[in-house]
C-alpha cells in the first residue's frame, strides 16, 4: 500500500526461470520476487514489497515481465535500473525503468499478454536448450496444428485448459490472437495474445496442439472440448521450461509493434 509522499516505480524484467520456484516469494524455496524485493531493500534500506503483472511458474522464463512498488526516495529509474542490475543475480536483469503514475498497477492496469511456447521438434534432444524448449521427438501435423489454432482463437470459456485449484470468478478469457510460426525445419514458436491467461492455461493448450499434431486428437474436436469444461478431455500439459512470459500490454503501449517484434526476434536464436 503506498504511503503519503511514496512515488511509485515501474521495471520491465527479463528472467531465466530454471533456478527459481516461480515468481512469487514463498518460504523454503528461491523466487524472482524475493531476490527482487532483497535488492530493492538493500538500495533503499527498507523493505519493499514488489507486484507483478502475474504469477509465472517455476522454470517458466519472462522477456518483459512487469513490475511496480512503491518507494519514498530521491533515486530516479535509471538509479534503480543500474542499481539492480549490479546487485542482482546474472539470470534477472532489469531491462527498462520508469516513474509511473500513482494509480498504475502491474496486475490489474494490464490490459493483454503475451506468451510464446517454444518447441524442438526434432529426433536429436539438444543440451544448450534443454531447459528452454520442450523437446518433442515425434512427426507433427504443422497444418493440422495451424487449424486447432484457429479454434483456440477468439472469447471462450477456457474451463477444460485450467489446471485445478484456481481461484479465478471467471474462466472466459478472449484470445486475440494464436498462431504458429516455424524457424528451419525443427524450431516451433506457439506464440498467444489475450486479455489475460487461467493456470497454466498457455501450457495445457500448448499439450494439447501437439497431440493434435500427433493425431491424437483431431483439431475438430476443440470446440468439444472448450464446451465440455473438462480438464480431462484436453490434453496433457506442456513442461514449463518452454514457455516465455513476451509482453504485458498497457493502454499506452497498445498499438507499439516494435515492442513486439523485438522481444520476439530476442526468442529466434
Amino acid at each position: 500500500m503506498r504511503r503519503e509522499g511514496q512515488r511509485n516505480f515501474k521495471l520491465i524484467l527479463e528472467y531465466d526461470g530454471s533456478n527459481y520456484h516461480g515468481w512469487q516469494k514463498q518460504a523454503g524455496v528461491l523466487t524472482v520476487q524475493e531476490v527482487v524485493e532483497s535488492c530493492l531493500g538493500i538500495m533503499l534500506n527498507q523493505k519493499v514489497t514488489v507486484r507483478a503483472s502475474g504469477r509465472t511458474d517455476a522454470g517458466v522464463h519472462a522477456l518483459g515481465q512487469v513490475v511496480n512498488f512503491y518507494a519514498q526516495t530521491r533515486l530516479n529509474p535509471i538509479d534503480f535500473q543500474k542499481g539492480l542490475n549490479s546487485l542482482l543475480p546474472d539470470d534477472v536483469v532489469v531491462k527498462g525503468a520508469e516513474e509511473v503514475d500513482h494509480s498504475f498497477h502491474a496486475r490489474f492496469s494490464a490490459l493483454k499478454k503475451i506468451y510464446c511456447y517454444r518447441i524442438l521438434n526434432r529426433e536429436t534432444p539438444s543440451a544448450l536448450l534443454r531447459k528452454y524448449a520442450w523437446h518433442v521427438p515425434y512427426f507433427l501435423d504443422l497444418d493440422e496444428i495451424r487449424r486447432g489454432l484457429g479454434y483456440i482463437r477468439g472469447e471462450h470459456d477456457f474451463s477444460a485448459f485450467m489446471a485445478s485449484k484456481s481461484s479465478v470468478k471467471s474462466f472466459v478469457r478472449h484470445m486475440y490472437e494464436a498462431f504458429l510460426q516455424v524457424k528451419g525445419d525443427d524450431h516451433l514458436f506457439l506464440f498467444f495474445k489475450a486479455n489475460g491467461f487461467l493456470r497454466h492455461m498457455v501450457r495445457i493448450i500448448v499439450g494439447t496442439l501437439i497431440e493434435v499434431g500427433m493425431g491424437k486428437i483431431h483439431s475438430t474436436d476443440i470446440p468439444e472440448i472448450f464446451e465440455s469444461r473438462d480438464r480431462s478431455k484436453a490434453g496433457i500439459t506442456a513442461p514449463a521450461h518452454g514457455l516465455y512470459l513476451v509482453r504485458v500490454i498497457y493502454d499506452n503501449d497498445e498499438d507499439n509493434p516494435d515492442i513486439d517484434s523485438g522481444l520476439m526476434n530476442s526468442l529466434r536464436v
